[in-house]
């Protein structure tokens, strides 16, 4: 009697086993009929599912092992679209003076709608208000990419730019840092509008040993590898990075710290002094400390060709409101400025600094894609200029994998955020683009946007144009506002 107690209770135990293993598991959102985009091996998978809790992706698989082992909420067919994981923009500036703080909120919606997930702040003059947004983003009350901020910049003594950390000593410097870890950035920004050459190094080396890495603009008076060894874990602009490939660098760096040169004189002797070996040995340097390159390529050719280019009917202005449009003035008043021999040099030098994106690849440096958009840097847009950025990575000389890899893998690895971000696997954030086209064939197919998938929640193309009509009606609001003003 007693055995076939157990027997019996061995079996309902089995039962209930089995029955529990045949039970779906339930998702908030299953994504089916994907081609999933595998970024790091540039390759596709089609025919898959993805089942995403919460933030998290919790499984993804083939369609029919997946709908008989996964039940959702929500289900999204694909269409067998292309999913890749959420772009990462990792150079934008927000900024313009207190009086623009809702125009720059404005633009967080213009990420979202571009399939842009991540962005990097490289600091404005609205630090402060940008750490509170990267905070409200984050609990959910305000509606926005994933904000990753550096804060206030260090800067020297009267800079040139506001919203800035001004340190005309060692201990200036610490002070800054000190600041900063309270401000719990996520990296720290560098520029050198006044400050010290020596000063730049001790702050990169502070950075370092404070557990940050560090990003800016080296100063003429040093060589990009002085900049790299006190700790500079980023290179901002191609043009650094053309720098470092002069047979010259050092001595041109020691001529302009002593007064003996200018700008332009040293501009002058940099680009008749680059060469490729030299180059090639800076590049091979940078990829063997982990440096990496963020290009802005396509602020800097918007720039360049000011002259050429009419963006008085660009349709994207639209969606930029007044006061930050009214930044863009300064920039094109100044290009104008120029003489038919400047303008000449201008489209000169972007294709000769341009001209070292594919040199940076082959030397194995990890190109970050960034953009540079926001107020000053006229007519590039938040939003489409990360389109725009890769598909002159493409024209310059990579390939749509390589430039699809700048901006979804490089600044998670930057960050040491692969093991999250980067990929569509198990155990990552739940941040996608729904893609109508192979971005891997053509680079171009990031701008067609079908659905985005922000942690973990879906926006449709609907919601996403609702997203665009929204932020375009703000501005025409303000425009109104502005033009009722000047009448009164």
């Amino acid at each position: 009697m007693f055995a076939r107690t157990l027997c019996l209770l061995a079996l309902a135990v089995a039962g209930v086993t089995a029955a529990s293993a045949a039970s779906p598991q339930r998702a908030d959102v299953l994504i089916q009929h994907a081609t999933l985009v595998d970024v790091e091996a540039a390759r596709t998978v089609p025919g898959q599912s993805v089942a995403l809790r919460g933030e998290d992706i919790v499984a993804v698989g083939d369609d029919a092992s997946m709908a008989s082992r996964w039940t959702a909420t929500r289900r999204v067919d694909a269409g067998n679209r292309y999913l890749v994981p959420g772009l990462w923009d990792m150079h934008v500036h927000f900024g313009g003076g207190p009086a623009l703080v809702e125009e720059n909120k404005a633009l967080l919606p213009l990420y979202i709608a571009h399939g842009i997930t991540t962005v990097r702040d490289a600091s404005g003059d609205l630090p402060q208000q940008v750490l509170q947004w990267r905070g409200q983003i984050a609990s959910g009350a305000l509606q926005g990419p994933r904000l990753l901020t550096s804060g206030a910049k260090i800067e020297g003594l009267k800079p040139v730019w506001k919203g800035t950390l001004e340190v005309g000593s060692e201990a200036d410097v610490d002070a800054a840092i000190a600041q900063l870890r309270r401000d719990r950035v996520d990296f720290v920004k560098i520029t050198d509008s006044t400050l010290k050459p020596e000063l730049f190094l001790y702050a990169a080396s502070a950075a370092r040993r404070a557990g940050l890495k560090a990003s800016g603009h080296i100063p003429m008076a040093l060589t990009v590898e002085q900049a790299v060894d006190a700790g500079l874990a980023s290179i901002e602009h191609l043009d650094y990075a053309f720098k470092a490939g002069s047979r010259e660098e050092a001595a041109i760096a020691a001529d302009f710290g002593a007064g003996r040169i200018d700008r332009a004189q040293a501009n002058q002797r940099l680009d008749a002094s680059f060469d490729r070996d030299t180059a090639m040995t800076a590049y091979r340097d940078f990829a063997r400390r982990g440096v990496f390159v963020t290009p802005t390529l396509n602020g800097g050719r918007i720039l360049d060709f000011l002259d050429q280019d009419d963006h008085s009917q660009d349709p994207y202005l639209a969606y930029i409101g007044p006061g930050l449009r009214a930044t863009y003035a300064w920039r094109v008043e100044r290009a104008a400025k120029a003489t038919p021999a400047q303008v000449q040099a201008r489209h000169r030098q972007y294709h000769q600094v341009a001209a070292v994106l594919p040199m940076l690849q082959q030397a194995g440096v990890t190109i970050i894609a960034g953009t540079d958009a926001g107020f000053l840097n006229s007519f590039n847009y938040p939003g489409i200029g990360l389109h725009q950025e890769l598909q002159l990575f493409v024209r310059e000389g990579l390939t749509p994998p390589q430039a699809l890899a700048a901006a979804t893998r490089a600044g998670p690895a930057w960050f040491g955020q692969l093991g999250r971000y980067g990929s569509v696997e198990a155990g990552k954030a739940a941040d996608l683009v729904l893609l109508d086209a192979n971005p891997l064939q053509d680079i171009s197919a990031t701008r067609s946007i079908n659905t985005v998938v922000l942690r973990g929640q879906v926006h449709d193309r609907p919601a996403l144009d609702a997203m665009l009509e929204q932020v375009r009606s703000q501005v025409k609001a303000w425009d109104a506002a502005q033009g009722d003003a000047r009448a009164e």
